[in-house]
């Protein structure tokens, strides 16, 4: 007879999409906090703010969670100072890391990144290490609806996007990094957008992954992932979507 029953399935599985959500709401009350104390508590007149919460509506983020995230990053409620760090690395198969934390105590953080690099077969490098390998760059998806192909890029270049991608069912509009709030209000009124910045690989540093050293990586990605100061993570490995889905973060 089995050791484990249905219900004690039901509230694993509940239990894990409890954590992620926790997670994310921890992620986007950190950005909005951050761009609360960076350019106010308006998103009108703060773009970054307003991107911040286009996110956490997205993912269902109480109310509350957003405004009391507001009023940490203006100073209104006392909180710990949450600074932004970038840590760079080599992991498992040869694959290289940014690692974009926000963290209240950078020694405490520094220290548990290493040390899934060290248990990973990897390890942290200095800035720079492998940062040449990759371009910061604003992102943001859109649902295709009705719009054709030159009309999407002919409303990105007036919004002073840099290049649209044909992504399935979504556009997919690059930009600089620094505009991404500008670029993303001046889409806005096309559907419902998401829009962050990412550590994109240059097309020469891309690794394709396969078999044992995806799942290998797509562990190490789901390791980094579990710590609570990590923000994002980005990597030159390309890794199949079933491999990410069953392994990955």
């Amino acid at each position: 007879m089995s050791g484990h029953s249905k219900w004690s399935t039901i509230k694993r599985k509940k239990g894990v999409a409890d954590a992620k959500r926790g997670k994310i709401f921890t992620k986007i009350g950190r950005d909005i906090q951050i761009a609360a104390r960076d350019g106010g508590g308006d998103p009108d007149g703060n773009p970054g703010l307003r991107l911040a919460l286009t996110a956490a509506r997205a993912a269902n983020m109480p109310r509350d969670n957003q405004e009391r995230a507001i009023k940490k990053g203006t100073g209104e409620l006392a909180s710990a100072n949450i600074e932004e760090a970038l840590y760079e690395g080599r992991g498992p198969k040869g694959a290289v890391f940014m690692v974009e934390v926000m963290t209240d105590n950078k020694n405490r953080t520094v220290a548990e990144v290493r040390n899934v690099f060290s248990k990973g077969g990897g390890e942290l490098g200095s800035d720079g290490s492998v940062g040449w390998m990759f371009d910061l760059t604003g992102v943001i998806a859109l649902p295709k609806g009705e719009l054709a192909e030159d009309a999407m890029t002919e409303r990105a270049i007036e919004a002073a996007a840099d290049d649209v991608k044909d992504g399935g069912e979504e556009w997919i509009v690059l930009c600089d990094a620094a505009t991404l709030g500008e670029v993303a209000g001046a889409l806005e009124d096309l559907g419902p957008t998401r829009a962050d910045r990412e550590y994109l690989a240059k097309p020469e540093s891309v690794l394709p992954l396969e078999g044992d050293e995806a799942i290998s990586v797509a562990k190490f990605l789901a390791r980094l992932d579990e710590l609570d100061d990590v923000h994002e993570v980005f990597t030159n490995a390309v890794i199949p979507d079933a491999v990410l889905e069953e392994y990955g973060p």
